[in-house]
């Protein structure tokens, strides 16, 4: 729910098997990591803020819900990363776009088998790299090679 509580707030102790809400509601993990607050939210004066289901809160956790919580707590804290990130996000998701976008055609494996359809996607990614530095500005060099001509 837009401006409530997500599933940070809530304290998760992995070692007991509990999870605690921010009222200080404790329930059990069950054993398909799934917490049920159910009747506690009846008369909570967070519910608002919480859960607008009937039967209360649900929570789903993941499995590696601890590294899940420890990374975006990582990446509201360092600016360093999101600059990284900004920096590199444009172009991994235009090559996505090539490799998946709706006029490329490649939207279902063209193949039978893992092998056939790995070889064809390791295929069509170098055709993208090269069609990606030819607009870069590749040239042959003197020596035989090929370089990208760097910007003065």
């Amino acid at each position: 729910m837009p401006g409530g509580f997500t599933v940070d707030d809530f304290t998760t102790d992995e070692q007991a098997g509990t999870v605690t809400c921010p009222n200080g509601v404790t329930r059990r993990i069950t054993a398909r990591r799934e917490v049920t607050f159910g009747a506690a939210c009846r008369g909570c004066p967070l519910r608002s803020h919480c859960t607008t289901r009937a039967k209360g809160r649900h929570l789903r956790l993941s499995e590696h819900d601890a590294i899940l919580r420890q990374a975006r707590r990582d990446w509201a804290a360092r600016e360093d990363l999101r600059d990284r990130y900004r920096q590199h996000r444009p172009m991994v998701e235009r090559s996505i776009a090539w490799l998946i976008g709706p006029k490329s055609r490649c939207r279902q494996l063209r193949y039978r088998g893992a092998g056939k359809n790995d070889q064809w996607l390791h295929l069509r990614m170098a055709g993208l790299n090269l069609r990606r530095m030819i607009n870069l500005g590749l040239q042959a060099t003197a020596s035989g090679g090929w370089a990208i001509p760097r910007p003065a």
